[in-house]
C-alpha cells in the first residue's frame, strides 16, 4: 500500500505547470478533446484549437499530441491542456536556439505596421523597415506576402518580442560576392549588373557586391537626355569595365563601347552632296539638330532651311521628332560634325526665276509688306520683289508708299533687275507707263505760255502745277520788273496764274517760267500796236522823236533778260 502511494505522489511530482509532454487522443466531444498524457487522469484542451481557418475540425483518435499542461482543475479533477500553447513553446525554444547559433528562420511578411512589417515565424515577429533591405524600400507594400530568410536581432519571452533582420543576411551575401566580384573585375571586361539607382548624371549599377558609375556620357554614342529615358532600377544591363581604382574601390562603366563608334565609318557612309533621312531631336535659335543614326548627328544651320524665306527660329521650318531629307553639305569625323542642309534638297528657285521673268515683264503680286523704303511684292515660291519707292511714280512726290497701297492690295510690275547671287528681285511700277518728262519739251515749247495752279511759295519764288506731277518755277526776280518782295504777300496757294516758259531741262526735270516776261511781252506788244497806228501824215519833227522813243522803249533788255534767266536756274537748283 505504501508503494502505491508512493507511485501516486510521484505522478503529480512530474505534473508542472507550463510542461510540454506528448499525449494520446482518446475521445472528442463538441466542446473538448480528452488526451491521455500519463497522469491520473486524461487532460482537456478546447475543441477549438483543432478547428482551422475554414471552421472544420481536424482530430482523429489516437493521433499523438504534443501539449502544455496549464494547471490543475481541482473541480473537476481535470488537467487543463493547450496544443497551441505547446507549439508556442517550441516555436520559442526553437527562436532561442537560432539565436543562439546564429542560424536563419523563414518567415512571411503579413502587413505593414508603424516602422516596419508584421512577420509570421510561428509567432508574430516585428521586422523594422531599416532592416528590410540594403537601401530604402520605395514601395514597402511590394514585400507584403513574401517569404524572407531572416535573421533573429533580438528576442524577450517574456515580453513575446523578436525582432528579426533581412538586411544583416543581405549584407553577408554581398560582402561574399564582392570578393569574388573585386577578383573578377579587370579593364576592359564586359559584365552583367543591376541597376541600383539613377540620377541624372549616370546610373549606378552593382556589378555584385559593388558598385560602378555608368556615366550618361558612356551609356549611349547617341543623344541621352536623362538616364530615366533607358533604365529602370533593378534593370539587367551589360556593361564594360573603363577603370577601376583598388585604393578607392571606384568602377567606371560603359554601355556604347560595347558597340564600335559609329565615326569610325561616318565619312564613308556620309560623303558630301549625299541625301540622307534623319530625325529632328533638339531646336536652338541657331538651328536644328538630326539625328542620321544612333551616335551620329548634324546640323541644320538656319540658313540652310530656305532658299527664299529669312528663318528666324528653326521651328518655322521643322518640329521636335519631324523625319526629314537633308544633304550633306561638310563632314568632320575627327570633331564629330556634320553640317546638313534641307534647302539643297530642292532646286534653288533663283536658278529659275531668270528665265521665267525676263527684264521687263509685267507682273501682278499681292503686297507682301510696306516699309519706309517701298513696296515688297509676293511672286511664287516664297520670292518677293522690291518696289523702291522712287520707282513707285514718275511724278509724285511720295514720303511714304502707304499714302498709296495697302497691304494685300494687289498690284502690277515691271521686273527691272534680278540679281540672282545677292537673291534680289527689283520691280518699277512706274515703269508701266512711259515717263511724261519725255515729252515735256514738245507740250511746253520755250516762249509759249500756259496757265496752272500754285501749289507752293517759297522765299526764292512760286511753284505752279502744269499737270498732274509737273512743276514750273517762277523765280521771285521772274514775277514783277518791281523791287523783290516776299511772293506770299502778293500769291495764294491754289490760285491760278499765268506765265510764259522760259526754258526746260528734261534731264533734270525743271521748267523755268517767268511772269514779268509775260507781262513785258503784253506791254511791247501794246506800244507797237500804238505805234504803228500813228498817223503817217504826222511828220512834224515832234511826232517822229514820240515814235522813235516808243519803239525803243518797246525793246527788250537782252542782257538783263538772259541775267534773270541764269538767276532763276541757279534758285530752282537750290530749292530742288
Amino acid at each position: 500500500m505504501e508503494e502505491l502511494m508512493d507511485i501516486y505522489a510521484e505522478s503529480f511530482k512530474r505534473f508542472e505547470e507550463g510542461q510540454v509532454v506528448t499525449g494520446t487522443i482518446i475521445a472528442v466531444d463538441k466542446d473538448h478533446v480528452l488526451v491521455d498524457v500519463g497522469y491520473k487522469s486524461e487532460g482537456q484542451i478546447a475543441i477549438r484549437e483543432f478547428k482551422g481557418e475554414d471552421g472544420s475540425t481536424n482530430v482523429n483518435l489516437n493521433d499523438q499530441v504534443e501539449v502544455m499542461v496549464e494547471f490543475w482543475d481541482e473541480e473537476r479533477e481535470t488537467v487543463i491542456l493547450s496544443k497551441e500553447k505547446a507549439a508556442n513553446v517550441k516555436v520559442w525554444d526553437l527562436i532561442k536556439k537560432i539565436y543562439d547559433e546564429d542560424q536563419i528562420i523563414e518567415g512571411v511578411i503579413l502587413n505593414r505596421v508603424k516602422g516596419g512589417f508584421s512577420v509570421d515565424v510561428g509567432l508574430p515577429a516585428f521586422l523594422p523597415g531599416s532592416q528590410a533591405d540594403l537601401r530604402p524600400i520605395r514601395n514597402m507594400d511590394e514585400m507584403v506576402g513574401q517569404t524572407y530568410n531572416l535573421k533573429v536581432l533580438k528576442y524577450n519571452r517574456k515580453r513575446s518580442n523578436i525582432v528579426l533582420s533581412r538586411r544583416v543576411i543581405l549584407e553577408k551575401d554581398r560582402e561574399k560576392a564582392r570578393a569574388k566580384t573585386l577578383e573578377a573585375i579587370e579593364d576592359n571586361k564586359d559584365m552583367e549588373g543591376i541597376v541600383k539607382n539613377i540620377t541624372e548624371y549616370g546610373v549606378f549599377v552593382d556589378l555584385g557586391g559593388v558598385d560602378g558609375l555608368l556615366h550618361i556620357t558612356d551609356i549611349s554614342w547617341g543623344r541621352v537626355k536623362h538616364p530615366s529615358e533607358l533604365f529602370s532600377v533593378g534593370d539587367k544591363i551589360n556593361v564594360k569595365i573603363l577603370s577601376y581604382d583598388s585604393k578607392k574601390e571606384r568602377v567606371s562603366l560603359g554601355m556604347k563601347q560595347l558597340t564600335p563608334d559609329p565615326w569610325i565609318t561616318a565619312i564613308e557612309k556620309y560623303p558630301v552632296g549625299a541625301k540622307i533621312n534623319g530625325k529632328v531631336v533638339s531646336l536652338t535659335d541657331y538651328g536644328a539638330f538630326v539625328e542620321l543614326e544612333e551616335g551620329i548627328e548634324g546640323l541644320i544651320h538656319v540658313s540652310e532651311m530656305s532658299w527664299t524665306r529669312k528663318v528666324r527660329h528653326p521651328s518655322k521650318i521643322v518640329s521636335m521628332g519631324q523625319e526629314i531629307e537633308t544633304v550633306v553639305l561638310d563632314i568632320k569625323a575627327d570633331n564629330r560634325r556634320i553640317s546638313l542642309g534641307i534647302k539643297q534638297a530642292i532646286r534653288n528657285p533663283w536658278d529659275l526665276i531668270s528665265a521665267k521673268y525676263p527684264i521687263g515683264t509685267v507682273i501682278e503680286g499681292k503686297i507682301k509688306n510696306i516699309t519706309d523704303f517701298g513696296l515688297f511684292i509676293g511672286i511664287d515660291d516664297d520670292i518677293d520683289g522690291l518696289v523702291h519707292i522712287s520707282d513707285i511714280s514718275w511724278t509724285k512726290r511720295i514720303k511714304h508708299p502707304s499714302e498709296i497701297y495697302k497691304k494685300n492690295g494687289l498690284v502690277q510690275a515691271v521686273v527691272l533687275d534680278i540679281d540672282k547671287s545677292n537673291e534680289r528681285f527689283s520691280l518699277g511700277i512706274k515703269q508701266i507707263q512711259p515717263d511724261p518728262w519725255n515729252t515735256v519739251e514738245q507740250r511746253y515749247r520755250v516762249g509759249t505760255e500756259i496757265s496752272g495752279v500754285i501749289t507752293n511759295i517759297t522765299d526764292f519764288g512760286i511753284f505752279i502745277e502744269l499737270e498732274e506731277g509737273i512743276e514750273g518755277l517762277v523765280h521771285v526776280s521772274e514775277i514783277s520788273k518791281e523791287k523783290a518782295k516776299i511772293p506770299s504777300d502778293n500769291y495764294k496757294i491754289n490760285e491760278s496764274i499765268t506765265a510764259i516758259v522760259m526754258n526746260i531741262n528734261s534731264d533734270e526735270r525743271r521748267i523755268g517760267l517767268s511772269i514779268k516776261r509775260l507781262k513785258e511781252e503784253e506791254e511791247e506788244k501794246t506800244v507797237k500796236d500804238f505805234s504803228q497806228n500813228l498817223n503817217p501824215a504826222a511828220t512834224s519833227s515832234f511826232g517822229e522823236l514820240l515814235r522813235d522813243n516808243l519803239e525803243e522803249v518797246a525793246k527788250p533788255d537782252k542782257k538783263k533778260e538772259t541775267k534773270n534767266i541764269q538767276d532763276a536756274e541757279n534758285k530752282k537748283d537750290t530749292h530742288i
